[in-house]
């Protein structure tokens, strides 16, 4: 079965051949969709041993939101470049590793599709119920795979792709002691917000108090950022939320692993704001489609990482 080839399919690969000797990569899953093949790709950055802080980089859960997957790919490839000269970085990932799976859903975003091959939206795949009432549809529903944001027939397995993801994160937390996850996603709204969970309740989660430290350094240390910080229930909830998954997860099988996932959600109805043309285009509702917004959206958020990446590593001024 021959591998399907596109624009972000070609930038992965790309890394690989320019990957620096701190960088490892392998297959987590090769997914299946008419006759073709499409690797989902894992890079993992440092070789620091078993126990380490992780900072982990997902994009690309939503095929339509491919401005997700370019800004961890923009992100890696800066990282690579300055590991090739940079000896005080190279020194840093001895003792702190970065996991990034650039493109969760290579079916949909090589097909414009939000789901993946199935039609399932990989956001809406865990077993995880909503306890609070969620909106109809967007919530998660288990109509048919003919409407978004289906969720899967129940009793279903989850998805492949959703499935690798979890059993990285699972995987991770089982091996170390802190981790940080940030998982990049577009469509919501006129500002960039950082979500924390839950999804599927207002009620707060048991790591809320490590959320404020976290939130409060990252105001300090950046007094004039553009992130609007919430829980993602302040917006809505839904069903099946895989980082609520995750979370409790984690919270069952390893209680004392400080693990919070958060997700950025940038705002993209600025782009449309600025462009309204971008109306009449599938891609053009979640994504900045002229040259300069393109560029400007993969600068504006290296220092989010950036702060990130070190917030991971001191991790002794937010853990419990």
């Amino acid at each position: 079965m021959k591998e399907y080839n596109f624009e972000e399919q070609e930038l992965i690969n790309g890394l690989i051949e320019i990957m620096p000797p701190e960088v490892s990569v392998e297959t987590l899953e090769v997914i299946s969709y008419k006759e073709s093949s499409y690797p989902l790709h894992c890079f993992t950055i440092g070789s620091a041993p078993k126990g380490a802080p992780t900072l982990l980089l997902i994009g690309g859960v939503h095929g339509l939101e491919k401005v997700g997957t370019h800004v961890v790919i923009s992100y890696l490839s800066f990282l690579f470049e300055q590991l090739k000269w940079n000896t005080d970085l190279q020194k840093i990932f001895q003792n702190f590793k970065i996991v990034a799976i650039p493109m969760v859903n290579p079916v949909g975003v090589a097909h414009n599709m939000r789901s993946n091959g199935k039609g399932v939206d990989l956001m809406r795949n865990s077993p995880t119920e909503a306890i609070d009432k969620s909106l109809f549809l967007i919530g998660g529903h288990r109509l048919g795979n003919f409407l978004p944001w289906y969720r899967g027939r129940k009793k279903d397995p989850m998805q492949i792709e959703a499935k690798a993801l979890c059993d990285k994160v699972k995987s991770i937390v089982s091996q170390s002691t802190h981790c940080l996850a940030l998982d990049f996603h577009s469509g919501f709204g006129l500002k960039d917000r950082l979500w924390y969970p839950y999804a599927k309740t207002s009620t707060p989660f048991s790591a809320q108090n490590q959320v404020e430290k976290i939130q409060a350094l990252f105001d300090k240390t950046i007094p004039h950022h553009i992130y609007k910080i919430e829980p993602q229930s302040d917006q809505y909830t839904t069903h099946g939320d895989l980082w609520d998954y995750l979370y409790d997860w984690k919270e069952e099988n390893h209680p004392r692993h400080n693990f919070i996932p958060w997700t950025l959600e940038m705002g993209s109805w600025t782009w449309l704001k600025k462009n309204p043309i971008q109306l009449f285009s599938k891609l053009g509702l979640f994504n900045p489609i002229k040259d300069h917004r393109y560029s400007r959206t993969m600068r504006r958020h290296l220092l989010l990482i950036d702060f990130f990446s070190n917030i991971t590593k001191n991790n002794e001024v937010w853990k419990k």
